[in-house]
């Protein structure tokens, strides 16, 4: 493939990441995948989204179903040839990003043209885990939040994960500072060996225990006999 300038190849590989994070299960992400279009012919768009399942009779790949081009050097006429051929081989839907003007827009069989799509519209295929904003295929700031949204609606693990200790260790600490407060409201001050030893608590619901008897203990150094 000829290589790209700056605004495409950026915008290129923001592409990619959306469409990544958002495909679902059963369907894989391609960028400059060449299709047969005709006996004489194929095209590459700059991404895919294509079946993961072989062809049951020729055990190939699968024809894509989504593919986007970007334009940016290119004028949308050239990306629109592209697009008719696609959709001419039986791609279902073709999108084109328009770097320059900041805008997205989806080829149209019946008009045989492009229809720019809104801003704040959102793009629904079964293709997707997570319905994918128009806005962060065209701003970059907004790109990085429609990742982690769509990663949360696919409840990715390592996602997941983070978040639940995040909450953990919020819960931990908020206890914590509850103990001290207790203690400090009966009139009871941690020497600072004592408040370090307490603060190395990690679990939660070993804080709870020292919670309540905090609420009872005549010195700290009782909390640590249980």
């Amino acid at each position: 493939m000829a290589p790209a300038d700056e605004p495409h190849a950026t915008r290129h590989s923001k592409l990619s990441a959306l469409l990544e994070a958002h495909v679902g299960e059963g369907y894989e992400v391609a960028s400059d995948m060449l299709t047969r279009t005709s006996a004489l012919d194929d095209v590459a768009p700059d991404a895919s989204v294509f079946p993961t399942a072989r062809d049951a009779q020729t055990g190939q790949r699968q024809l894509e179903e989504l593919a986007f081009e970007i334009a940016s050097t290119e004028a949308l006429s050239h990306a629109g040839r592209k697009a008719k051929k696609l959709t001419q081989r039986g791609v279902r839907r073709v999108f084109a990003v328009d770097v320059t003007r900041q805008r997205v827009v989806e080829w149209s069989e019946a008009t045989d043209s492009w229809r720019i799509l809104d801003h704040d519209a959102v793009l629904v295929d079964r293709t997707f885990a997570a319905a994918l904003p128009v806005r962060a295929l065209v701003s970059a700031a907004k790109a990085d939040d429609a990742v982690a949204s769509a990663l949360l609606t696919k409840r990715n693990p390592i996602l997941l994960a983070a978040l639940d200790h995040e909450r953990s260790q919020g819960n931990a600490e908020g206890k914590l500072e509850a103990l001290f407060a207790v203690l400090a409201a009966r009139g009871l001050v941690p020497t600072d060996a004592e408040r370090a030893k307490l603060a190395a608590e990690p679990e939660a619901a070993r804080l709870d225990a020292l919670l309540k008897a905090a609420v009872q203990c005549a010195h700290v150094a009782e909390l640590f006999d249980i």
